[in-house]
């Protein structure tokens, strides 16, 4: 039995349970929105989620709820608000280190070699969630050496505007320094009663954004990219809309950018223009130069 349908289990009979078309509803409805799929075939985990809103509406049924989604005066800012109990924000500081040292490196290294001239550099980090991988890419430039004077940007976009609020305040618990050195805590973080604060000097390189992944015109604020990040995001996408995410990367990407992907992601399944670029320590994606 897993951890929903216990949970699930020990609630009063009393919570409205959901028919198998109420949840086609409710999926087809969010896939539409922001393209994410991943999960929602359990009526279960939509019960344990999604009841709590229709309790807060005053609402009897979940088909009453889909309709207040498409056509309610607050149907937009519900399902904004219905995104976030469904999308999952697990991360941490210098997570998968295998990938960041292909970063450090092998990318890092063909970035000064091309860029050297110009001496700027921009990062994306899609799906961010609550910030730990924006800081862990400022705080690798910093102990690089090499970008001490170069026009550095990296922003860090979800679409969850509360992890955003987190990732801002840059206030963490234990439980985000899982792999981070004890050298690098030293360095890069200050006391905060239970919590770590990321310093300024890693703040200073760092910015948040709201997107919608499925947005792509709103890619546009972003600028050129030499540098895409999105790790285990596209997994929770339906296959179309990760087709689409994926081609917008690539026209965000400078040539001869780098797009990093999730341990368990790749592109085999994705119609794309990117080259794969086999380095020592990962396999990664590359607009053509």
């Amino acid at each position: 039995m897993t951890a929903e349908r216990r949970a699930l289990a020990s609630e009063p009979e009393a919570r409205v349970r959901i028919t198998t078309e109420e949840s086609r509803l409710i999926q087809e409805i969010v896939e539409g929105y922001c393209g994410v799929t991943h999960g929602l075939d359990s009526g279960f985990f939509l019960e344990r989620r999604v009841g709590p809103r229709l309790e807060h509406l005053g609402l009897s049924s979940y088909t009453e709820y889909y309709h207040y989604l498409r056509s309610g005066p607050d149907g937009h800012a519900e399902l904004v608000t219905l995104v976030e109990q469904l999308t999952t924000h697990e991360t941490y500081f210098f997570r998968e280190e295998y990938q960041l040292d292909a970063f450090r490196e092998e990318i890092l290294t063909d970035l000064v070699d091309r860029l050297g001239s110009r001496k700027r550099l921009s990062i994306w980090s899609a799906g961010c969630s609550t910030g730990e991988e924006v800081y862990t890419l400022a705080m690798i430039l910093l102990d690089d050496g090499r970008f001490q004077d170069w026009h550095v940007r990296i922003v860090g976009s979800d679409i969850s505007r509360e992890v955003l609020a987190k990732a801002r305040a840059a206030r963490y618990s234990e439980r985000s320094f899982r792999t981070t050195p004890p050298e690098t805590i030293a360095r890069y973080f200050e006391a905060d009663g239970d919590y770590r604060r990321v310093a300024d000097e890693v703040r200073d390189l760092c910015s948040f954004a709201q997107i919608n992944l499925l947005e792509t015109e709103r890619y546009r604020i972003l600028g050129s990219c030499n540098v895409i990040f999105c790790r285990n995001v596209l997994m929770y996408l339906a296959a179309e809309a990760r087709s689409q995410v994926v081609d917008a990367f690539y026209d965000r990407l400078a040539p001869g950018g780098w797009l990093l992907l999730g341990h368990s992601e790749s592109l085999l399944n994705v119609s794309t223009r990117f080259e794969l670029a086999n380095l020592e320590k990962d396999l990664v994606y590359r607009r053509a130069r």
